[in-house]
């Protein structure tokens, strides 16, 4: 379950670029992006951030930060379709904002992730062209929504607002893109804000400055805060995210219980087979030595590893308590039937040593 107020990424976002031929492990970036698949895919980097590595509100300023970004996106295509289609009668200053927005067409093709680390140089320049776009637009005249203009013309003649787009009826509006801005503001960035992040003074103080005294409300006001998050992320969290999620399937609750039933288990074969090796019992007999040396070891080799090796070969990983799900990055999977064959042998080889130890030794009645 969700702590109130986080919300989750929804886990069946399609993924914009799926790589399913990348023989390796993903990238912070491909990650955020939404380009992999289970048990690495941004669902479980969230609820790593949040049950884990206990920072996910670093990963919620990221994707508000996203979001933000998707929004003004949003704002300029439907600004430019309502200038270049709705408006042909444009006036001289208009005509300069025409200009500027025919340059900056197909940005809902973007992905929504990323501050420095963009695929393409062409996806870099367009998202700063749209930035400056925003910055000077309250000089090029144009404060409305993006389709004030088309209402204007309809207005008193049809009932409904008509677009020849693919967006929702409701376009978004400048008042939006301002919201926003400072509802990330006021959230993450300032001192003793709601769920404060950490940032450098220099990074807080600038944004603030920006967004409360300069009114700046285009995604670049963030980039530098999020550069910081995206190293703090891949520095200190995103490590340990694929150790955890790559190389194991197994999340800490489940490993610590693995440890106490393994220790038992254990105990448990050891005191079994002394009692039977000091009173003598037949060899036979003491063949019962395998059954709690083998749960024992496996279960230990479980924790070890943070694997169960049967679920693996099966292909499952699990999420939360009691949550499996399917392991659908092939580089991945690979790994965890490798890891899972390893400790497999493992766990057979001292397996048998113990049994062989405790069943053959010869016995002696005290």
């Amino acid at each position: 379950m969700a702590e109130p107020g986080l919300s989750l990424p929804p886990r069946d976002i399609p993924t914009p670029l799926p790589d399913v031929t990348r023989n390796r492990l993903p990238t912070l970036f491909e990650v955020l992006s939404r380009r992999t698949h289970p048990p690495v895919d941004l669902f479980s980097f969230y609820i790593y951030m949040r049950d884990q590595q206990r920072s996910v509100d670093y990963l919620d300023f990221w994707l508000d930060v996203a979001q933000h970004m998707s929004l003004c996106r949003h704002y300029v295509r439907e600004l430019r379709r309502s200038v270049l289609i709705g408006t042909p009668d444009l006036e001289q200053e208009s005509r300069r904002s025409s200009r500027v927005l025919e340059a900056l067409d197909n940005l809902g093709d973007l992905p929504a992730a990323g501050p420095s680390a963009y695929p393409s140089e062409k996806e870099r320049e367009q998202d700063a062209q749209m930035s400056a776009f925003l910055r000077d637009q309250p000089s090029l005249g144009i404060h409305d929504s993006p389709a004030s203009s088309r209402d204007r013309k309809t207005q008193g003649s049809t009932p409904h607002h008509i677009t020849d787009s693919n967006s929702p009826e409701h376009t978004v509006a400048r008042t939006d893109l301002r919201a926003s801005v400072e509802k990330i503001l006021y959230t993450f960035v300032l001192p003793g804000a709601e769920r404060e992040i950490t940032l450098p003074g220099s990074i807080t103080t600038d944004i603030t400055r920006e967004i409360e005294d300069n009114g700046r409300d285009d995604p670049e006001v963030f980039d530098a805060a999020k550069d910081y998050v995206f190293q703090a992320m891949e520095r200190d969290a995103f490590p340990g995210f694929l150790r955890a999620r790559a190389l194991g399937n197994l999340i800490p609750p489940t490993i610590i219980a693995r440890l106490i039933i393994g220790l038992i288990s254990l105990f448990g074969g050891f005191w079994t087979g002394f009692i039977l090796i000091f009173l003598d019992y037949a060899r036979l007999t003491r063949c019962w030595v395998i059954l709690p040396f083998t749960i024992g070891v496996y279960f230990l080799a479980s924790y070890q590893y943070a694997l169960d090796p049967f679920m693996g070969l099966l292909g499952f990983t699990e999420y939360t308590p009691f949550n499996f799900s399917r392991i659908r990055e092939p580089y991945v999977r690979k790994l965890i039937i490798k890891r899972s064959l390893m400790v497999l042998a493992i766990t057979a080889i001292f397996d048998a040593a113990l049994c062989v130890l405790f069943i053959f030794v010869p016995g002696k009645r005290l």
